[in-house]
C-alpha cells in the first residue's frame, strides 16, 4: 500500500455524486488520509460518496448545492468546509456542465449554465480557497478540463464531436484552462500547485459508457484519473504545477503506479509501462476522425525536463 499522502489534510471536491470522476478523486484522497469535503445537487448521489469513503475508515462532510446558480450555495461551500474539518489544502474542481451541440443551437440558457458550472464556480472557490493556503504557504487547487478545449486542426476539420460541436463546452474548459496557468503563475514560489487533468481521452464513468458514442478502444479507467489527480494533488508545488496534463501521459511522465480506488492493489493492465500502447492506439483513432498529433497539439503544456 502506498504512503498516505494526504494525511490529516482538508479536501474540497466538487461534482461527486454520480460514481464518476468526482467520487473516484474524493475516494482517492480519503484513502490517502484526506478528510473530504463533497459536493454536488444530488444528496442521494452524495450520500452514497460518503458511505463508500466511511467503509474505508474516511470522514466525509456532504455540502449538497448547485454550481450552476450564484444563489445555489457556492459561496457557502468553503467556509461550511472549514467549519466543519478546517482549513482547505486542496481543492478538486470536477463538476462539469457539457454537452455538444452546433453553435447556432445553443441557447442562452444553456451557455450560461455551462459558464457558471466550468468557470466561474470553479473560480469562486479558488478565490476563496488560495489565500488560505498562500498565508499557510501550502495548496493543491485541480481543475479537470478536457480535450475539448483544444483547437481543432484544419480545414480539413476532425470530425468527431469536440470539433462539430464542441462550442459551449470546448470554449469554457479552455477559459477554465486559463484560469489555471495564470493561477499558477501568480502562486508560483508560495507553496500552492495549481493544475489541471484531462482524461486522454474519455473516462469509463457509468453515465459516459451508457451513452455508446464513444469508441470503447478510447476509453480509460477512473482508476487512472484518480491516479493522476492524486499525484497532483499531492507533488511538490514549485515543481508541478502550471500544467494542463493529459492523465495518461502524466503517468508515463511520472512513472507512477496505478492504484485502486482504496490505494492498495495495482490495476491490472494500466501500469505506466502499459500505458504508451494505449496512447498510440488512441492517437490512431483520433487521427481517423482527422485530428493527428492530437497529444503533442500546440496548447497542451508538454512534460517538463
Amino acid at each position: 500500500m502506498s504512503a498516505r499522502l494526504c494525511q490529516g489534510q482538508v479536501a474540497l471536491v466538487t461534482g461527486a455524486s454520480q460514481g464518476g470522476t468526482g467520487t473516484a478523486i474524493a475516494i482517492r484522497l480519503a484513502a490517502e488520509g484526506a478528510r473530504v469535503a463533497i459536493t454536488a445537487r444530488s444528496v442521494e448521489g452524495l450520500e452514497q460518496t460518503r458511505t463508500r469513503i466511511e467503509a474505508i475508515g474516511g470522514e466525509c462532510l456532504v455540502l449538497p448545492a448547485d454550481l450552476s446558480r450564484p444563489d445555489g450555495g457556492r459561496a457557502e461551500l468553503v467556509p461550511r468546509t472549514e467549519a466543519a474539518l478546517g482549513p482547505v489544502d486542496i481543492l478538486v474542481n470536477n463538476a462539469a456542465a457539457n454537452g455538444y451541440y452546433p453553435f447556432e443551437e445553443v441557447t442562452p440558457r444553456a451557455l450560461e449554465r455551462c459558464l457558471q458550472v466550468n468557470l466561474w464556480a470553479p473560480w469562486e472557490l479558488m478565490t476563496a480557497t488560495v489565500p488560505g493556503m498562500r498565508e499557510r504557504g501550502r495548496g493543491w487547487v485541480l481543475n479537470l478540463t478536457s480535450f475539448a478545449a483544444e483547437l481543432p486542426p484544419g480545414p480539413p476539420f476532425p470530425t468527431n464531436k469536440p470539433a462539430k460541436g464542441g462550442f459551449q463546452y470546448g470554449a469554457s474548459k479552455a477559459a477554465l484552462n486559463r484560469l489555471t496557468v495564470t493561477a499558477a503563475s501568480e502562486c508560483d514560489g508560495q507553496g500552492v500547485a495549481v493544475n489541471a487533468l484531462t482524461p486522454q481521452a474519455a473516462i469509463s464513468t457509468p453515465s459516459l459508457v451508457a451513452a455508446g458514442w464513444i469508441d470503447e478502444s478510447m476509453f480509460e479507467p477512473l482508476e487512472t484519473m484518480a491516479e493522476a489527480a492524486l499525484a497532483l494533488c499531492s507533488g511538490p508545488p514549485g515543481a508541478l504545477t502550471g500544467r494542463i496534463a493529459f492523465s495518461l501521459q502524466l503517468l508515463v511522465e511520472l512513472q507512477r503506479p496505478v492504484r485502486d480506488l482504496h490505494g492498495e492493489d495495482l490495476v491490472d493492465g494500466w501500469q505506466p509501462e502499459h500505458l504508451p500502447a494505449v496512447i498510440a492506439r488512441q492517437e490512431e483513432n483520433l487521427a481517423r476522425q482527422g485530428w493527428p498529433d492530437a497529444y503533442s497539439f500546440g496548447r497542451v503544456h508538454s512534460p517538463r525536463p
